[in-house]
């Protein structure tokens, strides 16, 4: 358990958050919202010790083990797979080094003798002699199998390196798990088995993520940063989310009878408890939710960008054909024999195991890189707009200032100041946010301004290669309702499953050996039919 009592912590001389009082207990998971900026990542720190409060304490019950999930990709590099998993448990690794160090004298005194007896009866008490097995039947679960077990981490792909890490988060069944942003880099398979480990984990998570499906399938419970507080609320990111909207049009209601907000509150309430997406979490979460009261639910201060994309033209007959695209970089096969067509109106969903293999396919679509062989024929009534996942890759200049750059792309008569002003204010840069210069810029206020310009100029096709990765979660709401409801065309590649789910009708998988395509299908279907998985696996065997 963890106990946060009258905790204030100051930053640069402003305070982040202010009296924070949590009780955090084992069996839940807390996913952990807020806008950027907003001390998500700061408090999970200061829970690991590696921060300090200004004021107040934060206590953990005497003996938990916490583990987290390491952000540096390369702190482990000249260590083995196996080792990096089993140095998870920090103590266990201590012990077992100081075994070997001592079996490995060439002289073995007395006393080496008795060490090693205390620290054989210590590693035994910690199931070291389990560890190695442990630690390899986590690994190939998460889909680095046995022949990789010895390689060193700097060998690694990132991606592999990413699934190791997360083994070594999870290795020995710690009291406390501390996850910030769990599923980046993950494929859908591993973040699925993830969702599945979490769901049945009976101790303590905190998890900080902006995969909104993630956070709806594992979480017990929300701890919103806003205000300069922390407050937590019983149930998933929809949850909060909707009271939120609910509490914000109560608030709105001030002659509104208590009676019927109480009302309002509690088919609210009976909603979500029937509808629990994980029978084990249903029960312990439906008595949570029955406990709520009106003072419970409290609107919310996010702000959230207005996205809509017009389109200057209706599209004709065709989309786009895309007919046997190879493509090899640095000398290794990416993409092999890719054809499929798009249809006007298709939204595709373009996935693959290797991020390079998506990037480089919306990379030639775009016509930015050309194609060993193959084509890509786009609809003669067709006009794109590209957001690169490589955010300096949609930028020319990058010492302009937004206002600047943004009005390169509009219309004459959306070339004033006070035209382009509005659309940024839309895009929530206000005042002199306008006049920074694109370089010092965030990496979500960089795709904001880039979604910023796909409105001015108006196309019928979107193309949009991981759009959501670096914007926070009331971005990413706001960016997949304007893709719901564009009339045009759109291609994109994403590791947000609420956002392909709900926006693709047609799914592409690409690969170095093949494709994968079905029309009329959406995300979910793709990956849950065993007959289309098949052939998916197929592509990598």
């Amino acid at each position: 358990m963890i106990t946060v009592s009258d905790m204030t912590f100051s930053f640069s001389g402003k305070k982040l958050y202010q009296d924070v009082n949590l009780k955090l207990v084992p069996g839940h998971t807390y996913g952990i919202i807020g806008a950027n900026g907003a001390g998500k990542s700061t408090f999970l720190k200061l829970l690991q010790g590696k921060l300090e409060p200004t004021e107040g304490s934060i206590n953990i019950t005497a003996g938990a083990r916490m583990s987290s999930l390491e952000q540096d990709h390369f702190a482990y590099d000249e260590f083995t797979v196996l080792d990096t998993v089993v140095q998870g448990h920090k103590r266990l690794y201590e012990v077992k080094t100081e075994m070997d160090a001592i079996y490995a004298k060439p002289d073995f005194s007395d006393e080496d003798g008795v060490r090693v007896g205390d620290l054989s009866a210590e590693f035994e008490e910690l199931d070291g002699w389990n560890a190695e097995a442990e630690a390899a039947q986590l690994l190939t679960k998460l889909g680095i199998n046995e022949s990789m077990h010895y390689t060193l981490m700097g060998e690694l792909t990132e991606n592999d390196k990413v699934k190791v890490l997360l083994a070594q988060a999870l290795f020995g069944n710690p009291d406390i798990l501390v996850l910030d942003e769990p599923t980046n880099g993950l494929d859908v398979q591993t973040i699925s088995w993830l969702e599945n480990f979490l769901a049945d984990f009976e101790n303590l998570v905190i998890v900080v993520s902006h995969d909104r499906h993630f956070l709806n399938v594992v979480s017990t419970n929300i701890l919103d940063v806003d205000y300069g507080k922390i407050t937590p609320f019983v149930g998933n990111y929809d949850f909060w989310r909707e009271s939120a909207e609910l509490a914000q049009r109560l608030a709105s209601q001030q002659n509104a009878k208590k009676e019927e907000q109480i009302k309002q509150l509690q088919e609210f309430v009976a909603r979500f408890s029937a509808n629990a997406s994980k029978s084990k979490q249903a029960t312990a979460r439906k008595k949570q939710l029955d406990k709520i009261t009106l003072d419970d639910i409290k609107p919310s201060s996010r702000k959230y960008p207005y996205i809509s994309f017009p389109i200057n033209r209706e599209m004709g007959n065709d989309l786009v054909k895309v007919e046997g695209i190879s493509k090899s970089i640095d000398g290794e096969k990416v993409l092999d024999n890719i054809t499929f067509t798009g249809r006007p109106g298709d939204k595709i969903a373009i996935l693959s195991r290797s991020d390079l293999a998506t990037t480089t396919l919306m990379q030639i679509l775009a016509g930015t890189m050309e194609p060993d062989t193959g084509s890509v024929t786009w609809g003669v009534t067709t006009s794109q707009s590209y957001l690169a996942k490589d955010l300096n890759d949609n930028f020319d200049d990058q010492d302009k200032v937004i206002l600047d750059w943004l009005r390169d792309f509009a219309e004459e008569e959306q070339k004033d100041n006070t035209s382009l002003r509005g659309m940024l204010g839309q895009m929530l840069f206000k005042g002199d946010d306008a006049l920074k210069e694109i370089k010092v810029l965030s990496g979500g206020e960089k795709v904001r301004i880039v979604l910023a310009k796909m409105m001015l100029l108006k196309a019928n096709v979107l193309l949009l290669d991981d759009p959501t990765n670096h914007l926070d979660l009331e971005s990413i709401q706001s960016l997949n309702e304007a893709v719901t409801a564009f009339k045009g065309s759109v291609i994109m590649t994403s590791h947000d499953h609420e956002f392909l789910e709900t926006t693709a009708n047609h799914v592409v998988e690409v690969s170095s050996k093949g494709v994968v395509d079905r029309l009329d299908t959406t995300y979910d279907e793709f990956i849950s039919s065993d007959a289309i998985q098949a052939k998916v696996k197929a592509l990598y065997d």
